[in-house]
């Protein structure tokens, strides 16, 4: 049996609040094959992101294992996770994340580099006319609409082809057109590159187009007692 993409086994999260610690993620326990797509559903405040984050290895689990393609996330350092990361996932978030003194082609070449592409520029050039901005690669984020923004970041996060695609509201940022392009997108990368990709969401009509839908209520997994 393949390994799968991503395996959490009795997860937890919790994180230091004002008045004390705080539960985020209580016993999240879940696989996701290669090359499915999983939507994550549930209330403000159930968790999504945050377990979004624990798969990526951008939150350290406070209990339980997070596997992604058969690596223990849980027993990297933080330079492991980021090398881990590099070479393994694109993550989009909600909020673009550019670095906002690089144009467009630099902010999708910049993770190439680092993998040590020698055509890093070249190579994200060809993603950004990919996603419509082929003239715009010298512009700053300042220059560019939320739209736009937003399919730097997706460029960049699929320009390495990880196996692996994380996607955290990435349309609640931006209007109906321009969130209905953003989405047709990143399935496209799914379809065309077998990427596994896992999305939070707050719009049902784009979960069901995934394989599986997952939701969580009081960082729990729905149904799940507690």
């Amino acid at each position: 049996m393949a390994e799968p993409a991503i395996r959490l086994q009795d997860a937890t999260l919790t994180l230091q609040g004002n008045a004390g610690p705080v539960q985020i993620l209580r016993g999240i326990s879940l696989q996701v094959a290669r090359g499915e797509t999983v939507g994550l559903v549930g209330p403000s405040g159930s968790g999504k992101s945050s377990l979004l984050m624990l798969m990526g290895g951008l939150e350290r689990a406070s209990g339980g294992q997070v596997h992604a393609l058969g690596q223990d996330l849980t027993a990297m350092d933080e330079d492991g996770l980021a090398r881990f990361r590099l070479g393994n996932m694109g993550v989009v978030f909600q909020s673009f994340h550019l670095i906002p003194t690089m144009t467009a082609v630099e902010n999708v070449a910049t993770p190439l580099e680092l993998e040590g592409a020698a055509d890093a520029f070249d190579r994200a050039a060809r993603e950004l006319d990919r996603v419509g901005l082929g003239a715009r690669l010298d512009h700053y984020p300042g220059q560019l609409s939320g739209g736009e923004q937003q399919r730097v970041a997706l460029a960049r996060a699929a320009a390495g082809r990880p196996p692996i695609l994380l996607a955290d509201e990435p349309t609640g940022n931006l209007d109906g057109t321009n969130g209905q392009a953003i989405m047709e997108l990143l399935f496209d990368l799914h379809r065309d590159h077998g990427a596994t990709l896992v999305l939070v969401t707050h719009d049902p009509a784009l979960a069901e187009r995934c394989d599986r839908v997952i939701r969580l209520n009081d960082g729990r997994l729905d149904g799940v007692p507690a």
